[in-house]
């Protein structure tokens, strides 16, 4: 019995790895809230050329948004890790940050 007991402990995540994963879920949906929804309105105001019009950032958001590592476990099967997803979200900012740097360069 006692058994059981320490299993179902081991099983249920201790309160600073689940107050870590609140703060990181909260992160995240900032992070496509902020970056998705800004880089949509550029869109909108703006068009859709050239690229560093919000397309950087809209991508970024779509990256960091909890939604897509569910779409893609529930639809696709591929089981994607916070820190795999957070990695591409910094890469499609960075990648804005340089396009934008670039573009101005060529001004």
């Amino acid at each position: 019995m006692s058994d059981e007991t320490n299993t179902n402990r081991e099983a249920e995540p201790s309160l600073p790895r689940k107050w870590s994963h609140t703060v990181a879920w909260i992160a995240a949906w900032l992070w496509a809230v902020v970056a998705g929804g800004g880089g949509f309105m550029l869109l909108l105001e703006k068009g859709p050329l050239p690229l560093t019009n919000g397309w950087f950032a809209l991508l970024s958001g779509i990256a960091a948004c909890p939604l897509t590592a569910w779409f893609l476990k529930k639809y696709a099967g591929i089981l994607v890790s916070g820190r795999v997803q957070f990695a591409v979200a910094l890469a499609f900012f960075i990648a804005g940050r340089l396009a934008l740097a670039y573009y101005a360069h060529l001004r």
